[in-house]
């Protein structure tokens, strides 16, 4: 028998729906860059037919990519149901650069790509597969909405899509049939006997809870105190309004840099720390810069913060989307002189939220938050006022492999990541590794950064600084 199919969202995943406006996009992007010499065309475009071959015959890797959402009648809990107006053509899309393309226009492209929200009628992800850069370079800009994936499971995805060798051959594309789309009052009982299921195992963890006493108590206990830590950290205080955190519009403005890992690790073993600790102070180093010397902006007395999210996913998650994710507040010292001082008070910080378990506190106040799709953001903003900001900058660093990885033939160059933009946060900033190199996204606000390149500038300036503050440590 046909039955029909659909699958809730978690409430973290609903939330990135909640939070969307018409100037706050709720996808992550991200612009991957090819040496398309092994994929070239005769007329010297690229096989564009081979690629698109290659894409589709990995869907069958991942079914989200054809399913769409719906709602459950009354409290209107989103839900995934299979598109059975799927449309391969509409999700990869095919364009080109004026040849020979530089990587200026190519990041023109991707922010106006990026300034446009996804449709909610159909799957919530785009592919633009980019000829015409110079080089004999191509380019795929990614765009998928943050309720499908967070940046870990992002990489699994880069994994299924990518190989570690050249790949001649790309996979048969299979047939697929939608399953069939529960009607509302099929997904109405549905969800009421799910609701009744949950509470059930309410009850049954009471009992539970009961029978295991002193040793569950303590637990949830641990659960409860983690997340008082994590609402304590600032989540109920508003940051200091900066130049970096305006009212937004809806467009954007993308560019990118890097910076050598091993350059990253050299400083972690001159003055100690994690490499998302070494991560943090380049990115304080860039802020202080960037508001000093590009707008003028007195740092005494102002408390930065940056959103700094965590992955709580298991290793038995890998491969699966959907966001396991939790989020911590970190102060940066952009008031701090000094590069090694800044780095020593991250280190300091970060240090604490590991010892206070603020990853698990943050994940507790979302499951705390379910029955209505809130994150703490949207916790904080009920708690203190709609103005509420307890933070200034996303930074969020996502470890990608080490080794080189090839769509067919071609090897992958760089992968430069693009995080959204919450409400009054005119700048986010996400860094990918691969392959010995850091590549940083920095995507801000069209009219607030019209000099975004004085922002890429700042970065590798902290970098400098704060290799030569640690190779005059080591001497």
């Amino acid at each position: 028998m046909d039955h029909p199919f659909y699958e809730p969202l978690s409430h973290l995943d609903a939330s990135f729906l909640a939070l969307e406006t018409p100037t706050t996009h709720m996808h992550v992007a991200g612009v991957v860059l090819f040496d398309g010499t092994a994929l070239q065309t005769d007329a010297g475009g690229i096989d564009i037919e081979r690629i698109r071959d290659h894409i589709a015959g990995k869907l069958v890797y991942i079914p989200r990519y054809r399913e769409r959402l719906a709602w459950t009648p009354g409290n209107r809990h989103p839900v995934w149901v299979d598109d059975d107006h799927f449309n391969f053509d509409y999700h990869v899309r095919h364009s080109s650069l004026p040849r020979p393309g530089t990587d200026e226009q190519l990041k023109r492209l991707a922010g106006r790509v990026v300034s446009q929200p996804l449709d909610r009628a159909k799957p919530l992800w785009e592919l633009w597969v980019v000829e015409g850069l110079n080089e004999n370079r191509f380019a795929i800009i990614a765009k998928i909405h943050h309720s499908m994936v967070d940046g870990v499971s992002g990489v699994d995805l880069t994994t299924i899509l990518l190989n570690v060798t050249p790949t001649f051959e790309g996979e048969p594309v299979t047939d697929w049939k939608a399953r069939r789309v529960p009607s509302p009052s099929q997904l109405a009982v549905a969800e009421a006997a799910r609701t009744t299921r949950t509470a059930i195992d309410t009850l049954t963890n009471l009992r539970t809870l009961t029978t295991r006493g002193r040793e569950v108590a303590l637990s949830v206990g641990g659960r409860g105190l983690a997340a008082l830590n994590s609402l304590k950290s600032g989540w109920l205080r508003p940051a200091t309004r900066t130049p970096l955190n305006p009212d937004l519009g809806p467009n954007r403005r993308f560019d990118w840099t890097a910076t050598s890992l091993a350059d990253i690790k050299e400083i972690r073993k001159a003055l100690g720390g994690s490499v998302n600790d070494v991560v943090l102070a380049i990115a304080a180093g860039a802020v202080r810069r960037f508001l000093t010397k590009h707008r003028d902006f007195n740092l005494e007395g102002v408390e930065f913060r940056a959103m700094n999210p965590v992955s709580t996913r298991r290793a038995d998650q890998r491969g699966s989307l959907g966001n396991q994710v939790a989020m911590w507040l970190v102060t940066l010292p952009v008031d701090d002189s000094s590069p090694a001082s800044r780095l020593e008070k991250i280190k300091a910080e970060t240090q604490k939220l590991k010892s206070t378990n603020q990853a698990l506190g943050a994940a507790t106040l979302v499951e705390l938050s379910r029955g209505t799709p809130l994150t703490i953001i949207s916790l904080a903003n009920r708690v203190v006022g709609p103005l509420m900001r307890p933070f200034n900058l996303t930074v969020t660093n996502v470890p990608g492999p080490q080794f080189p990885m090839y769509l067919l033939e071609a090897p992958m160059l760089a992968n430069y990541p693009i995080v959204p933009l919450w409400a009054q946060h005119g700048l986010g900033l996400a860094l990918f590794s691969y392959n010995g190199s850091v590549a940083w996204g920095v995507h801000a606000d069209f009219d607030a950064f019209p000099d975004i390149e004085a922002v890429t500038a700042s970065i590798d300036y902290a970098n400098r600084e704060l290799l030569r503050a640690a190779r005059a440590r080591a001497g």
